[in-house]
């Protein structure tokens, strides 16, 4: 997005208020193999590989000033991924990646000094496959001698509150692969490069040091906290991204650039830019070339005072700047002559063309001793009343569709990775992971997952989505045809969440095939959507199970429930058929308040219970949770864990924010990035709720109708050991001319303390204070929005006995506004732009999201266990099992000599509770990508042993196929983790050392707790049998 985020909404150098009609500046650049001077550069013995060995030289003596020429060019905004490569649409924002990249190597051809940056792949590679070979060649020897430089790399600069941390790597592996089987350890970056995100979590810190990069740096920060660097020069400083794994492992060194990612005022040379251009003829009436020297040799001095040695450094560009890379070059060539000629009149400044990478070195080499950060950078603050803490929920639907295409994607790699070629050539078509796993890195950008972007915008995203779907799945199909050994007309519901799903609905029978994307068995309860019939459901192995049909009293929609039992890594095949005869009774009038009714359907009988609600009691409960509500409001009022024998009141209910538009102590208005509520205290959407009740012997149900426009069930399973809150939220009115921002509270007696804790990018869990910041006095002007932190995936309150935690199904914002409070806002619909670029109000219409459904998990458990149940649960919520549904008439064998099976898994035994598979995905034509994690963190489980150390054998653990060779790597699958080393750098807490990497052994992998280890395994597939 822009950079600039001022209150009065100016945009710097990228903006659209470029002071000069735009008229074409594409850079003349010949056919490049024609170019006179190119193999004179490009020989200069000196430079031979890239790497730190290729950075200019300095002066030991002066102030050095470092010139990073970038452009910073958003995967989707205010234009789509598509629009901006072509630059298409630039009455909206001109834009054109591919003429930027096109002119920036003409520029940097025409003088070997000169030097770029350049960060997404997902534009760069495109650019890249569409060049002659001769245009490659020579890109290919820019990359060598370090004049062209790859920054961060990912496909993506990833947003870092709304991300999920194996998205996160998933992206960032898909772009290094790129840079790596491109330019090899030539392209590889050695700094992590985040200029634009809004806010910086612990967690992407911590992902970064364990992908292998010497540093980070980054643009935005908050401004009270950036004051506070300043005065106590922290404004470089070692961030340490893990309480868990021991240092260096995730410590980062990590910078703040001065100008956020803009050049300095006044400075600003591009073709979108007001700034004079500078003209050293001293004949001219425009002659301003010792003006700006000395303007320049002042801001150096100025901003050099921050910083603790002799180099500082000036981001050179921003938004999709050097389309004409020239205006940009020429300028900063004469800015170098001119101020570097001072030196001969005394002075100590001495200005070059330089990189992130290069600046790094530089303050590597000062070996001094640095502080240490060890919380993060949320919630981040432009202004007094400007918190950027409404994106964390902003597009809900698009953050939750998201979410279900990490979990499709990981299903895809895994049946990819377990079938082999089969999966990509079968009986379906040709099956690819490939687009969705492009398609949701485009997702991680930072205005993209984060619901920052224009509407159409938005639109495109969740399109690139589901055209990666389509190819994925071809791919589950093939796979299951072959791993079954049974050709069948597979079908994907998509739209289960509101009940609809044709197949299910209209056959007489039907197959449903279950796949368990987890390491370890799991049960889960099947629900679909089916006609007005008895169904009879049969397991794996021909035994009939337990089922219901179950009547939704919102509707006349009746849905078919039965338990499932999945092997890990693997599939249940189960077959449901209509009883006939049988027909399921209608279900008649209900009043308007407590009444329940449904049909409970077992093999061949029908047997109908009327549940009678008592106005004393409104209960549901299972072997484990019970949860009671008040019979007079219909709001949720306790909560029991059976099995712990605790008890917490706990009333749940629905409130909203009244979005500010702006007042007399700001004009600061709630919008896509920015929250900020009219007043504190939230309205009710309603005090009571409208209830009805549904208990079978597979389901307990309180429905809960709060309004026209938001509703809820509680639910209970048998076995399971949360309470399910499934809310539906939409469409929020706004026709009173009021902006609405939804919560869902829960208030309980817990004595807090003005504590709670939230996850960063579902992982490590942090430690939040209301109206505190760790390492900063703040001045809170907000105290809601300033509350308010990034929940990726649970959020809890604990008084150190009794802990209430709430796992979500997608990024949300959420806070602890008062002792034993907890909120997460679910949705938000809003009448005026934040004025921080994408310039419409975030009013989502019809089939845009408009309308929401999701769940809240919630845990009641004692402290010291807690995080045995919330670790394990987000598990499984994260990757659940994915549904294929097929026709029950009968498939044709995949191959006649080989029976077809009911169930497989991919595992010959199950890991460990605190072993997580991350990622088993093809690598190459024999080679899987192979990701193991252990998820507790140190000393989590205070009771049992899953914070200890977990040691795996990985010789014969799956059963589709054998690991001839194991090569360990870096968390990105880019470097040898034998090989690898990171720069060394000395916190202020003692020194640390890298530990030596021990002798690979496949019998014997060890995991420390949060530790991920990366493997890339040559493996031979089983043959059928």
């Amino acid at each position: 997005m822009g950079a600039d985020a001022r209150p009065s909404g100016e945009r710097a150098a990228g903006g659209r208020g470029a002071a000069r009609p735009w008229t074409s500046s594409r850079a003349r650049c010949p056919a490049l193999p024609l170019l006179p001077f190119l193999v004179v550069f490009l020989a200069a013995p000196s430079v031979r590989a890239a790497g730190y060995e290729t950075c200019p030289t300095v002066k030991p003596n002066m102030l050095n000033v470092h010139l990073v020429a970038h452009t910073h060019d958003d995967v989707g905004w205010l234009k789509t991924v598509d629009q901006y490569f072509y630059g298409i649409h630039n009455n909206v924002q001109h834009a054109g990646v591919q003429y930027i990249l096109d002119s920036v190597i003409c520029s940097l051809l025409a003088d070997p000094a000169r030097r770029f940056v350049y960060v997404e792949m997902a534009f760069f590679s495109r650019w890249w496959h569409q060049q002659t070979k001769a245009t490659q060649d020579v890109v290919r020897d820019l990359v060598r001698q370090g004049r062209l430089e790859f920054a961060n790399g990912g496909w993506v600069m990833n947003d870092e509150a709304s991300t999920h941390y194996g998205a996160i790597i998933d992206q960032m592996t898909l772009g290094l692969r790129f840079l790596e089987d491109t330019f090899g350890n030539d392209g590889r970056p050695r700094v992590a490069w985040h200029i634009d995100p809004f806010g910086h979590s612990r967690e992407q810190a911590s992902l970064f040091a364990q992908m292998g990069f010497d540093g980070f740096f980054f643009g935005r920060l908050d401004y009270q906290d950036k004051l506070v660097r300043k005065a106590k020069l922290e404004m470089e400083q070692v961030w340490r991204g893990s309480a868990s794994l021991k240092p260096p492992a995730a410590d980062l060194f990590t910078g703040v650039l001065p100008n956020m990612y803009n050049p300095p005022d006044n400075l600003c040379w591009d073709v979108l830019c007001a700034d004079k251009p500078i003209v050293d003829d001293r004949r001219s009436p425009e002659y301003n070339a010792e003006n700006l020297v000395a303007y320049f040799l002042k801001l150096a001095k100025d901003q050099s005072q921050f910083y603790r040695t002799n180099h500082t450094v000036m981001t050179m560009g921003s938004d999709f700047q050097y389309e004409n890379a020239d205006m940009w070059f020429k300028n900063l060539d004469k800015l170098i002559q001119l101020v570097n000629a001072q030196q001969a009149n005394g002075s100590r400044v001495n200005v070059l063309y330089s990189t992130p990478a290069c600046y790094l070195w530089e303050l590597n080499k000062a070996k001094l001793t640095w502080s240490v950060k060890q919380d993060d950078f949320f919630p981040y603050a432009d202004g007094p009343h400007m918190f950027w803490t409404g994106y964390f929920t902003s597009r809900p639907a698009l953050k939750r569709y998201e979410r279900l295409s990490y979990n499709f994607l990981q299903v895809c790699n895994q049946l990819e990775a377990l079938a082999g070629p089969a999966a990509n050539r079968g009986p379906y078509g040709a099956g690819d992971s490939a687009p969705l796993n492009e398609a949701m890195a485009v997702l991680q950008h930072h205005d993209a997952v984060s619901g920052t972007s224009k509407q159409h915008v938005a639109d495109d995203y969740a399109r690139q989505l589901a055209a990666g779907w389509t190819p994925c799945e071809v791919l589950l199909s093939n796979a299951l045809a072959r791993l079954s050994g049974s050709k069948e007309m597979f079908t994907f519901c998509h739209n289960l969440n509101t009940s609809l799903c044709p197949l299910s609905q209209t056959a007489k029978s039907f197959q449903v095939i279950v796949y368990n994307p987890l390491a370890r068995k799991v049960n889960r309860m099947v629900r679909l959507p089916v006609s007005k019939h008895v169904f009879l459901v049969k397991d794996p192995s021909g035994a009939v199970v337990p089922s219901d049909v179950v009547t939704m009293p919102s509707s006349n929609v009746q849905e078919l429930l039965f338990s499932a039992s999945v092997p890990a890594l693997g599939f249940s095949i189960y077959s449901v058929s209509q009883v006939p005869g049988w027909r399921s009774r209608p279900r008649p009038p209900e009043s308007r308040f407590q009444k329940s009714l449904s049909w409970i359907k077992s093999s061949f009988h029908v047997r109908s219970l009327l549940v009678k609600p008592s106005s004393h009691d409104l209960t549901i409960q299972n072997e484990y949770i019970s949860a009671r509500f008040d019979p007079d409001t219909g709001l949720l009022m306790e909560m029991k864990n059976l099995e712990q024998d605790l008890l917490l009141p706990v009333r749940q209910a629905f409130y909203w924010y009244n979005a500010s538009t702006g007042n007399q102590l700001s004009s600061q208005a709630s919008g896509a990035y920015i929250f900020r509520p009219n007043q504190q205290k939230p309205l009710f959407v309603s005090q009571w709720a409208q209830t009805r009740v549904v208990k079978t012997a597979l389901v307990q149900e309180v429905h809960q109708n709060f309004s026209a426009w938001c509703s809820q069930v509680v639910r209970l399973y048998p076995g399971q050991r949360h309470l399910e809150l499934e809310w539906t939220v939409g469409p929020i009115p706004v026709g009173d001319n009021w902006g609405k921002e939804v919560i869902s509270r829960f208030d309980t007696s817990l004595e807090t303390k003005g504590l709670f804790f939230t996850d960063s990018n579902g992982r490590e869990i942090l430690e939040r204070r209301r109206d505190y910041r760790p390492t900063w006095q703040l001045n809170q002007t907000e105290p809601v929005a300033g509350n308010y932190y990034p929940v990726n995936s649970r959020i809890y309150i604990t008084d150190g006995n009794m802990q209430l935690t709430v796992l979500t199904d997608r990024s949300q914002g959420g806070s602890s506004l008062s002792d034993g409070s907890m909120e997460l806002m679910v949705h938000r619909r809003l009448l005026r732009d934040d004025n921080r670029g994408v310039g419409e109000p975030l009013l989502e219409s019809e089939n845009t999201g408009l309308w929401v459904r999701g769940r809240h998990l919630v845990l009641l458990d004692k402290a010291r266990t807690a995080a045995v149940g919330h670790r394990l649960q987000a598990e499984k919520e994260l990757l659940a099992p994915q549904l294929v549904l097929a026709s029950g008439g009968g498939g044709t064998p995949y191959h006649l000599a080989v029976s077809p099976r009911k169930q497989f898994s991919g595992l010959r035994r199950e890991l460990p509770p605190n072993v997580h598979l991350l990622t088993l995905a093809r690598w190459g034509p024999e080679m899987l990508l192979l990701r193991l994690e252990h998820q507790f963190a140190l000393g989590e489980d205070m009771v049992g042993n899953l914070s200890s150390p977990v040691t795996l054998d990985l010789r014969d653990l799956f059963s589709a196929f054998t690991i001839t060779d194991l090569k360990e790597t870096t968390l990105a699958a880019n470097q040898l983790r034998a090989k690898a080393s990171r720069l060394q750098w000395t916190p202020n807490t003692g020194p640390t050392l890298e530990p030596s990497p021990s002798r690979l052994d496949p019998a014997g992998i060890t995991l420390q707790p949060m530790e991920i280890r990366t493997f890339l395994a040559s493996v031979r597939w089983e043959e059928e049998s």
